[in-house]
């Protein structure tokens, strides 16, 4: 019984969209970055080749830089399947809606998010205040 149980699971994990796509794109150094925009209230997390396209994305969007780090597209694709299945929802651009526990997952997952946060300060402060 406990084969079966194996045997499904690496089954599942074969089928993963990860182990499918075996391009080297996804294994290509880059940045990893988080992207906060005031207007949606949102955080966006990507992978950029370089700096120049990096900020391209930025110059083209009202979004501001929360933080950057080396890393590799297949890091973004674990972070986002990881969120999945903590019930965490986003959009098609890998949109997520700002929480503060979305903040500690993508903390706690090592994902680039800044400490400098304007939101989390004037949450500290209000919470202080009252």
């Amino acid at each position: 019984m406990n084969n079966r149980k194996i045997i499904k699971g690496y089954k599942t994990l074969i089928s993963s969209r990860f182990n499918v796509d075996t391009s080297e794109d996804k294994f290509k150094d880059g940045i990893i970055y988080t992207l906060y925009s005031d207007e949606f209230n949102s955080l966006k997390v990507g992978f950029a080749e370089n700096d120049k396209v990096l900020e391209k994305k930025l110059s083209s969007e009202a979004l501001i830089l929360l933080d950057m780090k080396k890393g590799k597209k297949k890091d973004l694709c674990l972070l986002v399947t990881t969120l999945k299945e903590l019930g965490i929802k986003y959009s098609d651009n890998f949109y997520f809606k700002y929480s503060g526990s979305l903040m500690k997952h993508l903390s706690t997952l090592g994902w680039p998010v800044g400490r400098s946060l304007y939101k989390q300060r004037k949450i500290k402060k209000e919470l202080v205040c009252a």
